[in-house]
């Protein structure tokens, strides 16, 4: 049975989980998304949108083997869960992930590694790993940490509570709410924007903020011209630079592109 459907369409990815009404996060639905992560990188696709079937985006983790697993083989098999959803995240394309209902545990780990959040007012957030004693096996906490700070991301993780979509969108942990019947619409919309945008510049600004998370300001500065300057040799640039200067000094509106990507 699958557990994520992919499709590509003018330059844009849908990574749909498809195993409801749970969406659990099984071992076969890493490997599906690993794969579903390499057809998306090497498609062409310019942005990637996430969503899940169901009322619900994900409850998580497929707990049922863990108390069978060694302590090697529950590493193992974590390392590389670990280093899977990463992928998702190091996607050399800006994502979007679409969430409603509930998003617990590995879903949320999932969803916090998308570039954007949009969640339907229904969505509901949550670690419930502290239920069972363990930690945020994927990365979750300090992924929750470099978005919103650290006092909120540990407050929610020792107390496992269910967080409605407004607070995540009032802490920053989400971009936007919308109405459940029109999340797939806007997000959508959103992600195909970015599709047509300057995909150069999207994934030199998404470099730029993975080098400020591991080492700050200076780090990320002196790293900025090696990433911004090569912009400049782009087709992009080299279409819409030109007429933006033309308009300017003719005292017109800037002109809207539809960015090739190159």
């Amino acid at each position: 049975m699958s557990h994520i459907n992919v499709t590509i369409e003018n330059n844009l990815a849908r990574l749909v989980l498809s195993n409801p009404p749970q969406n659990r996060l099984t071992q076969e639905f890493f490997h599906e998304l690993s794969d579903a992560i390499f057809l998306i990188a090497g498609s062409g696709a310019r942005a990637a949108l996430l969503s899940a079937e169901g009322p619900d985006f994900s409850y998580g983790g497929d707990i049922v083997p863990w108390p069978t697993l060694t302590p090697k083989q529950l590493r193992a098999a974590f390392e590389w869960r670990l280093a899977t959803v990463n992928q998702w995240e190091q996607l050399p394309v800006p994502t979007v992930a679409a969430v409603q209902g509930l998003c617990f545990g590995g879903g949320l780990e999932l969803a916090v590694r998308s570039d954007i959040i949009f969640a339907g007012t229904s969505a509901r957030f949550g670690h419930p790993e502290q239920s069972l004693g363990i930690v945020t096996m994927l990365g979750g906490i300090q992924r929750i940490a470099a978005r919103v700070g650290r006092a909120f991301a540990l407050e929610w993780a020792l107390t496992s509570e269910q967080v409605p979509a407004q607070t995540m969108l009032e802490r920053g942990v989400v971009n936007r709410v919308v109405p459940d019947e029109s999340l797939l619409e806007e997000a959508g919309t959103f992600a195909r924007n970015l599709a047509d945008g300057p995909t150069r510049a999207h994934l030199a600004h998404k470099a730029l903020l993975r080098i400020w998370t591991a080492g700050g300001l200076a780090a990320a500065d002196a790293a900025m011209l090696d990433l911004a300057l090569p912009l400049f040799e782009t087709e992009d640039v080299k279409l819409a630079l030109p007429a933006a200067v033309e308009a300017f000094k003719a005292g017109r509106p800037r002109p809207r592109f539809k960015f090739e990507g190159r």
